[in-house]
């Protein structure tokens, strides 16, 4: 007599993988945030500038806690079950998270971040297999050459968007978990899922610390390093075949970010210098709360990881365009409310 298996045992396992280690490294997470806020309210102060939205001097560095969760849950987890995540982008992400530590507490020059950022981004893209391809029709060279700047873009973009209460936990903690999901279902390789889904429960240990009014704030050392593991799973995903989807995942993000690039350049700005016209940022100054602005982003965010999955699990060109169009109509709906005055 053959004894039947029911369905929660056989996904018993599977859902054990994917949620453990966003638990551990929530609670790692939040552990590290607590004990070190007295070390970084003495150390790591931020002061209010052009940039800022808060109003007084808070505690800035507890991305220290997020990366170090996330790497400490992720890397031997993944080691164990599911193949090592790549040396080159565990020590591309202690090494940005290094220079943004020490931009958090003396500012460096920026030709200098921007030279040690590059350095790190390419530690990754260059030691990638010849065989991950996004277009093969190009030259490999030239390929990984649009990676690399695309990769800079994308570790500064994360940390120009770091400028809200919460902001990071509603873009990353969406995205990552979409992210995991996917790894899940095997459409993108286990060891970027894995560690999408510690990135994700070490955000979301974060997030009670810096929900509005912030206690203490990410820094540069975590959204840079941030920006460097997000961008990774993105870009595995791409090479998985779903390019539209790795675009969807972070459109919010690349709208924003990209479109106040492009108005800071045209108007001749200082476009690396800190500066609120960010559409998040103009938001509050036209009358959003930021629980408003972050529940519309993250709103956003699930309505695009949605659309991500339909385009990875239709697998068909005609679905993969609408959804892609029906994407960029959502971000341009929210950027569009974020730049008008909202009625008193």
């Amino acid at each position: 007599m053959t004894t039947s298996v029911s369905g929660p045992d056989l996904a018993a396992g599977p859902v054990l993988l994917a949620l453990l280690p966003a638990v551990l490294a929530a609670l790692i997470s939040a552990c590290i945030t607590r004990l070190s806020m007295p070390l970084l309210q003495r150390y790591a102060l931020a002061r209010p500038n052009a940039r800022s939205s808060h109003k007084i001097p808070t505690p800035q560095g507890a991305g220290i806690a997020v990366i170090a969760a996330t790497l400490l849950v992720a890397g031997p987890w993944a080691a164990w079950a599911s193949g090592a995540i790549p040396l080159p982008l565990i020590g591309s992400a202690l090494v940005i998270a290094l220079v943004g530590l020490v931009d958090d507490i003396r500012p460096l020059p920026v030709l200098v971040r921007l030279v040690l950022q590059a350095a790190a981004v390419a530690a990754v893209v260059f030691t990638a297999p010849e065989g991950a391809r996004i277009v093969p029709a190009l030259p490999l060279a030239l390929e990984r050459g649009l990676i690399l700047l695309a990769g800079i873009w994308f570790v500064n973009l994360v940390n120009f968007m770091d400028g809200l209460d919460l902001m990071t936990v509603a873009e990353v903690v969406p995205v990552t978990a979409a992210l995991g999901l996917l790894g899940w279902f095997g459409e993108l390789s286990s060891s970027a899922g894995l560690l999408a889904a510690a990135l994700c429960g070490a955000m979301l240990g974060f997030a009670p610390f810096n929900r509005p009014a912030a206690k203490v704030f990410l820094g540069d050392v975590g959204s840079l390093p941030i920006g460097l593991l997000l961008g990774w799973c993105l870009l595995e995903l791409a090479w998985h075949g779903h390019p539209a989807a790795a675009l969807l995942l972070p459109g919010y993000y690349l709208a924003d970010s990209t479109i106040t690039l492009f108005r800071r350049v045209i108007r001749r700005e200082p476009f690396w210098a800190a500066h609120r016209t960010h559409f998040y940022q103009r938001a509050t100054d036209h009358g959003f709360t930021v629980p408003r602005v972050i529940g519309e982003v993250f709103t956003l965010n699930l309505v695009l990881a949605l659309l991500a999955f339909v385009t990875v699990r239709a697998g068909s060109t005609a679905i993969t365009i609408l959804s892609l169009l029906a994407g960029a109509i959502a971000v341009a709906f929210v950027l569009r409310r974020f730049s008008r005055a909202q009625a008193s």
